[in-house]
């Protein structure tokens, strides 16, 4: 009993990194390209969620496993490995990528907001201001654990699956038997949910934030639970999302552009407390996404200038991780409440860098995880490697597809 409480301990002490780079992958992106799957598709994609899920998990663990060995975050270990200018070009494809999903960030804030009434021009400064205080005013403990506490608001998209009363026999034979429409559309949603999935800048925040929870070779096996909870968590969030669009929207033949058009049409055909909580789902998720992104976004930054980068310092500690916190909130904030900026078009063209920036980051992750200088005992095996080309070959068939499909189009 002893035995089993300290090892319960052990993994309270351990977990954050996985668990937070996985739900933050539900922001509301995600969300909105899981509710355009069931909406058009019903429950025969969901099999698609399954391979991410894997391809999560297994990503994800490398990751942590990087930043627990070396010490160091992602964007320092491909700047040591590959050269300053890689490292930088990186970097920078990273920091644009990064601010142009936060403007989707604050976008979904804006946007779940408004169901309940409640302008963005209130909305988003108040969620700018409230994530701004929770990370520059807050300890790492005090941080991760106001993070975590916002991450139990995704199951109301649990709550939000059941109440749409969905085919549980359509949605398991969706899942596990695998088929697929022969056309440009259905090849476009299949890579997005690939894509929006495994998250370049969340590779890149769970190294840091492994990093900067201190965590040692000990906590490795504990710290794979945290990953694969994490990834799991996030598969079943989608599977929920995807279900619950799909025995309302897709039965009703109903087309959406977005999440905050699946919580409006969700009211007439599921009921007001599966539209509430739908809505309060996607706002949660951008509050979560908000806080995740910037902080990834500074680690990279200061890894790469090699200056200071933990939420324990103070600013005279660790100026350019605050400055570049704020910088990169204050940005993604402020896009969404100017009128005449084309938020559709750098959503899109944020998505297109994503897919294409993350590529070679996973080529860089295996080339620096057999590399034994910096891995030591730790460097993967055989099989591993095998696993992991195997993941990053579908993934670059997925998006060498969607920017034929993007050409075409």
């Amino acid at each position: 009993m002893r035995r089993r409480r300290l090892t319960l301990g052990a993994l309270v002490a351990v977990v954050g990194p996985g668990l937070l780079a996985g739900l933050s992958d539900d922001d509301p992106a995600g969300i909105t390209t899981y509710s355009v799957l069931g909406a058009d598709y019903g429950y025969q994609l969901l099999w698609v969620l399954l391979l991410s899920t894997v391809a999560l998990i297994l990503f994800h663990g490398l990751a942590a496993r990087m930043g627990v060995v070396t010490g160091q975050g992602l964007i320092g270990l491909v700047r040591q490995r590959y050269g300053v200018r890689v490292g930088g070009a990186t970097l920078a494809a990273l920091v644009v990528a990064n601010i142009g999903t936060t403007c989707a960030e604050f976008a979904g804030i804006a946007a779940g907001s408004e169901l309940f009434g409640i302008s963005r021009y209130v909305s988003v400064p108040a969620a700018a201001i409230i994530v701004s205080l929770l990370v520059l005013r807050g300890s790492f403990h005090r941080v991760e654990h106001v993070l975590l506490l916002l991450s139990t608001v995704f199951l109301a998209y649990i709550a939000s699956g059941v109440l749409a009363r969905p085919d549980w026999g359509a949605a398991a034979q969706g899942l596990l038997v695998p088929s697929m429409p022969i056309d440009g559309a259905a090849l476009a949603i299949v890579t997005a949910t690939v894509g929006t999935t495994l998250a370049p800048w969340g590779l890149s925040f769970i190294q840091s934030y492994a990093v900067d929870k201190k965590l040692r070779t000990s906590d490795l096996v504990l710290e794979r639970v945290d990953v694969v909870t994490g990834a799991v968590l996030t598969g079943v969030i989608g599977f929920f999302v995807v279900i619950a669009c799909a025995a309302t929207l897709h039965s009703g033949g109903h087309s959406i552009r977005d999440a905050a058009d699946a919580a409006r049409a969700l009211e007439p055909l599921a009921g007001g407390a599966a539209s509430t909580l739908f809505a309060a789902g996607l706002i949660g998720a951008a509050l979560l996404a908000a806080s995740v992104l910037p902080l990834s976004t500074a680690y990279s930054v200061c890894e790469f200038a090699g200056t200071e980068a933990a939420v324990d310092d103070s600013f005279a500690e660790a100026k350019t991780f605050y400055v570049t916190f704020g910088a990169v909130t204050v940005l993604g904030a402020s896009a969404v409440l100017v009128p005449t900026v084309p938020l559709v078009t750098i959503l899109l063209a944020t998505q297109v860098l994503n897919a294409v920036l993350l590529v070679p980051i996973l080529f860089a992750m295996i080339g620096i995880s057999r590399d034994r200088d910096l891995m030591g005992r730790f460097t993967i095996g055989r099989p591993s490697f095998i696993a992991y080309c195997v993941t990053t070959a579908v993934v670059v068939v997925c998006v060498a597809a969607l920017a034929i499909t993007a050409v075409i189009g």
